[in-house]
C-alpha cells in the first residue's frame, strides 16, 4: 500500500458520521441501490439499512450493495423494526414522503442523529414505517411530475445534510469510537486479511504508521494455526 492510500483512508475514515445513516425500504433495482450507496460515502455515511424482504430481488440487491466496500451494510426484512433500531441509537428518523405535515427538505436540523427513510419511487414508504417515523421531508417540485426518482432524492436530501453538517464543524475531527475506527481502517487496508481473520476467528491486528500489519511474522503463524485448527475440525 502507498503512503498516499493509506492517508486516503484514514482522511476518509475520519469524516465517517456516526450519526448519520440511510434506510431504503424495499429499494431493490441494483441501479438505485448503487447509486444510494455511492451518495452515502460520499457524504461520509459509514453504515446503511436495507429492507429487503425475502423475494426474487434480494439477490441482486445485495450484490449492488456489496459492491460498495466502504459502507457497512445491515438487511432487515421488516421497516419499523430498522426504524426501532436506528431510534434506540439516538436518532431521529424522517421519511422522504408526501403527507399534509412534511417538511421541506432545507427547513430540517440534520446536525442532529438522523436516519433518513426511503421508500420504492413507485409505491413510496410502506404505511407502517410512514407512521412509524418522526417526521416526514419533502422535496419541493416545481413541475408536472410529482417526485425524483429515489436515488436522486436521496442525492438531494443528503447534500444538505453533508452541507449543515460541514458548516457546523462535523468534518473537522474524527466523530467514530476508537474500536470501530480501528475494525473499519483494518478491513479497509487489508480486505482479504480481514476475510481471513472472520473466517478464521481472530481478531484484527495492529496496524504500524504505515498501514502494515505491525507483527506480521506473528500474525502468519497464528493465522496459520487457526487455519490448521479449523481444518483438523472439519
Amino acid at each position: 500500500m502507498t503512503p498516499e492510500r493509506y492517508r486516503r483512508l484514514l482522511d476518509t475514515l475520519d469524516r465517517r458520521q456516526p450519526d448519520l445513516t440511510v434506510i431504503m425500504e424495499g429499494v431493490h433495482k441494483p441501479h438505485n441501490i448503487a447509486a444510494v450507496v455511492r451518495t452515502c460515502d460520499a457524504v461520509g455515511i459509514l453504515d446503511v439499512h436495507a429492507v429487503l424482504p425475502e423475494n426474487r430481488a434480494k439477490v441482486a440487491a445485495g450484490t449492488a450493495m456489496g459492491s460498495q466496500r466502504w459502507i457497512n451494510l445491515h438487511k432487515h426484512n421488516d421497516g419499523v423494526a430498522a426504524i426501532e433500531q436506528v431510534r434506540a441509537q439516538g436518532m431521529q428518523v424522517l421519511a422522504a414522503h408526501f403527507s399534509d405535515t412534511a417538511l421541506p427538505y432545507r427547513e430540517v436540523d440534520f446536525t442532529k442523529p438522523t436516519a433518513l427513510l426511503l421508500g420504492t419511487e413507485r409505491f413510496g414508504v410502506s404505511e407502517a414505517a410512514g407512521a412509524a417515523v418522526d417526521g416526514h421531508v419533502i422535496v419541493p417540485m416545481m413541475g408536472m411530475v410529482a417526485s425524483f426518482n429515489v436515488s436522486v432524492a436521496a442525492a438531494i436530501i443528503l447534500s444538505e445534510a453533508c452541507e449543515q453538517r460541514r458548516a457546523a464543524g462535523f468534518y473537522d475531527r474524527p466523530r467514530l469510537d476508537p474500536e470501530t475506527y480501528r475494525h473499519t481502517l483494518f478491513r479497509w487496508a487489508h480486505p482479504k486479511l480481514a476475510g481471513y481473520c472472520d473466517r478464521y476467528g481472530l481478531p484484527y491486528p495492529e496496524l504500524n504508521d504505515n498501514g502494515e500489519v505491525r507483527h506480521a511474522t506473528r500474525f502468519n503463524a497464528e493465522l496459520a494455526a487457526a487455519k490448521a485448527r479449523q481444518e483438523a475440525a472439519s
